[in-house]
């Protein structure tokens, strides 16, 4: 009777103990399996966009003849190849408005729009300056205008992105965002997007200015968004550059560049190139992804790098090459092929993109914060010696200059064969 018993204990602690075998096989491959779907969801979000929808057809450019938005298009390259003979000098026209004007005229089907820090946004007669309408906002308005299918959109420093008819200068709508909006618009397909100083970016309906979808940056985002491949490239203050998806706002690069950035990145062939404030110019993969929780992963990686207990850290993703002007930087670049043309302090400068070396260098005298313009083989650029400048683009000789009563931050535009930009003397120059 007791072997019985002592048989059927053995049998039931066999039978217990291939149970808790059996059981903790399991969990250790179900521990293994869930870090393996772990390890591929990283790989499969960071590394590509299966997670995501992406809308690589949406651009929008100005039409021939015309200048529609900031840096001409939505890659902001700030350059046009239209034909004809460059302007020569000559004042075409000039128009003064009510105080200075930082913004940068936008010139399409015949109009000249321009903001002025008298609050108003002018549609002007590209032809003879004569005034067509002008809007009133509640403060300065610095944003440059964009124009696309009939509507002209800009923002104000009273906290609001408007959109108007531009034949009439009709109210369509207004989008209330608070805080300043110092940034031009860019418009692609059903979406007007820009940045604010609330620390955010926006894409809007064009139609109704509704908002589709807002992302909350570090800081302020005075920034122009440059739009390519379906991707949104837009830089703030709190010193990071930001590529977000253009169609959900989703993020996808958040590239530190070191410095503050007030100006605005230009996109070619998949690549964005940004001059920071303290002078550094980034060429960044458009289509790079930051991994999970990359800049605290590099910080410690970094950390552990500096007491020799990790190899060499990786590069931050997206980053392709960097070059300093060894002083500090104002103005968004033009970008030609293969040449980059941006400000340095006082000076232009002409960098070639492959190499990096510098093939000609220009200085006028004052900073620069215009940010240059290139039609054909000409690049036009102001001062903050008040002038104008026109330099042959290949070789940065002088021209010709044309003096305005103060400094230009203006952006010039050129369509038609007249270059349009705007002064601190709160006049607005037509140029041929």
């Amino acid at each position: 009777m007791d072997n019985k018993i002592s048989e059927t204990y053995r049998s039931q602690l066999e039978a217990t103990r291939r149970d808790y075998y059996r059981r903790r096989r399991i969990a250790v491959f179900s521990i293994i399996g869930a870090a393996c779907l772990l390890i591929l969801f990283f790989c499969l979000y960071s590394f590509t966009d299966v997670f995501v929808r992406m809308h690589p057809d949406l651009s929008v450019t100005s039409a021939p003849g015309d200048w529609a938005m900031f840096r001409h298009d939505l890659s902001h390259s700030g350059a046009t190849g239209e034909a004809g003979g460059p302007p020569q000098g000559k004042l075409k026209w000039s128009f003064t408005t009510g105080a200075s004007i930082a913004s940068s005229p936008a010139v399409a089907g015949g109009r000249v729009y321009v903001g002025s820090r008298d609050g108003n946004l002018y549609a002007l007669d590209a032809a003879t300056g004569d005034l067509v309408w002008q809007f009133q906002t509640g403060s300065r308005v610095d944003s440059s205008p964009a124009v696309a299918d009939g509507a002209v959109y800009f923002g104000s420093n009273d906290g609001h992105l408007y959109a108007l008819d531009a034949a009439t200068g009709e109210p369509l709508w207004a989008y209330d965002a608070v805080y300043s909006v110092r940034s031009s618009p860019a418009v692609a397909g059903d979406k007007v997007y820009f940045g604010a100083d609330d620390f955010h970016v926006y894409a809007l309906d064009t139609a109704t200015g509704e908002k589709d979808w807002s992302f909350r940056t570090g800081s302020m985002v005075t920034s122009s968004p440059a739009v390519s491949e379906g991707v949104l490239l837009a830089a703030s203050v709190d010193r990071y550059v930001y590529a977000l998806n253009a169609y959900s706002g989703g993020g996808r690069l958040k590239f530190y560049a070191y410095s503050s950035n007030s100006t605005s990145p230009a996109i070619q062939d998949g690549i964005g190139y940004i001059a920071g404030n303290n002078g550094i110019i980034w060429a960044i993969d458009v289509m790079g992804k930051s991994w999970l929780l990359e800049h605290r992963l590099l910080n410690l990686w970094r950390v552990l790098h500096l007491y020799g207990l990790a190899p060499t850290p990786a590069s931050p993703s997206g980053q392709i090459w960097n070059y300093s002007l060894g002083v500090e930087s104002r103005c968004s670049p033009v970008v030609s092929g293969d040449v980059l043309y941006v400000g340095a302090g006082s000076d232009l400068v002409a960098l070639s993109i492959a190499t990096r070396d510098e093939l000609w260098r220009f200085s006028s005298g004052e900073t620069i914060q215009s940010s240059p313009a290139l039609a054909g083989n000409v690049i036009y650029v102001g001062s903050d010696d008040g002038n104008l400048y026109a330099l042959d683009a290949a070789d940065g000789t002088k021209l010709w200059e044309f003096p305005t009563g103060a400094r230009i931050v203006s952006s010039p535009a050129v369509a038609g064969g007249v270059v349009y930009v705007g002064s601190y003397d709160g006049t607005l120059y037509a140029i041929e």
